[in-house]
Order: C-alpha cells, then sequence, then structure tokens
C-alpha cells in the first residue's frame, strides 16, 4: 500500500518539525512541512499546527493565503487536524493580541485563563503547562485505542470553550473546564500536543493517519 501523503502547513509558527517526526513514527507515510498551496492540496491528508501568539498566527495566515486554504481542504472532505494554536485559530476569534479575528469553522471565542487557585486550594499558573488528564466527550475514530482519561501534554495561556457544545470531542479542566478537542465533520483539533503526550498521542497521530474523515 502507497504511504498516506501527509501536508504540514507552515506559516513559521511551530515546531513543526517534532510533529513531522511524529507523524512519520506513527505509521507509514510521507510527510512534508510545507507553505506552498499546491503540495496541501494534493496531499490526502493536512495537519494545521502553531504555537505562539494567536495576532502574529492570524496575519500569516491570512497574508499567505491559508484561510482560503483551509477553507478549500474542509470543503474537499480530507482529514484536517489541528495542533494547539491551530485549533484556536479554527474559532470565531481570539480575545488574545488585543481581540482577533480567526476562521470561523467553530462557533465561540478563545478566552484567557483566570488563574487563580483550584479546588485544593493549590494556585493555578498561566500558561497551562504539563501533563492533564482528558475525558472523551464524543464518540470518534481518533480516540480509538486510547483510554478516557488519558494524559496529555498542554502548553497555553487561552482556552476554548465551543458555543455548541456538541462541537467537543474531549474535555480538560484547569480552574474551569474547556475543549481539549473539537471535532465536526473531517476537522479534528486538539488543545493538546499530541506530538509531545508519548504513548497516547503517538495513538491519536496513528488513528489520524487511518481516519477517513468522518465521525
Amino acid at each position: 500500500m502507497a504511504p498516506q501523503r501527509v501536508a504540514v502547513i507552515d506559516y513559521g509558527m511551530g515546531n513543526l518539525h517534532s510533529v513531522e517526526s511524529a507523524l512519520q513514527h506513527a505509521g507509514n507515510c510521507d510527510v512534508v512541512v510545507t507553505h506552498d498551496a499546491a503540495v496541501v492540496a494534493a496531499a490526502d491528508r493536512v495537519v494545521f499546527p502553531g504555537v505562539g501568539a494567536i495576532g502574529d498566527c492570524m496575519a500569516e495566515i491570512k497574508r499567505l493565503g491559508f484561510d482560503r486554504l483551509i477553507s478549500e481542504v474542509v470543503a474537499s472532505g480530507k482529514p484536517l487536524l489541528g495542533i494547539c494554536v491551530g485549533m484556536q485559530a479554527m474559532m470565531e476569534g481570539s480575545e488574545e493580541s488585543g481581540g482577533t479575528e480567526c476562521l470561523g469553522l467553530f462557533e465561540g471565542v478563545v478566552q484567557r485563563f483566570p488563574g487563580g487557585v483550584d479546588k485544593q486550594g493549590n494556585t493555578l499558573k498561566i500558561p497551562h503547562m504539563g501533563w492533564n488528564t482528558v475525558q472523551q466527550t464524543m464518540r470518534h475514530p481518533l480516540w480509538y485505542g486510547i483510554e478516557n482519561n488519558a494524559r496529555f501534554y498542554f502548553v497555553h495561556s487561552y482556552c476554548v470553550t465551543p458555543t455548541k457544545p456538541e462541537a467537543q470531542a474531549g474535555g480538560c479542566e484547569y480552574g474551569l473546564p474547556f475543549a481539549a478537542a473539537i471535532a465536526r465533520d473531517n476537522i479534528f483539533a486538539t488543545q493538546f500536543h499530541p506530538e509531545k503526550s508519548h504513548d497516547s498521542g503517538l495513538q491519536l497521530l496513528t488513528n489520524f493517519l487511518n481516519w477517513n474523515g468522518s465521525c
């Protein structure tokens, strides 16, 4: 069987080669990190990662025309995986960077963690950094072989609560409940970093390579 062709969208934001390496380890695939729209269009599946401030990310996404490109990927039906800021960019907007318009693939606004203390009285440092459990709130092929409440690795100061609860595929809590994953049709996106999440993250990437883009 020919290897899957996976395009990792490069708009200058994110540790793309760690994603590339994890995907290659996850299954039989040819991975290319690219800013070439034609290469993305020719791929079997697409990864949309991101780290950093959403204002900077969205400025580059729009400058390079990747807002249109991502819409075309969604319309094509091919599997699309968003990671971290890539997930946040899929929302309508974000409070970060003085307020930022995003791609509008999902309803809802990205908000900053309020900080404070948790139920045990522990100070909640911002950013939320490290391992946390994820409750699977939707049956989805990307959860195959992953235990409910498995631990994944997070690094973020802003969080997502989709307007429509049915868009949430996984939940987490850090002072308040938030979406650890969202999904619809051929889109699956995670706030956590699967490429840094050891066995559970690797299984999710393997599932992505095997996914036909249907929930």
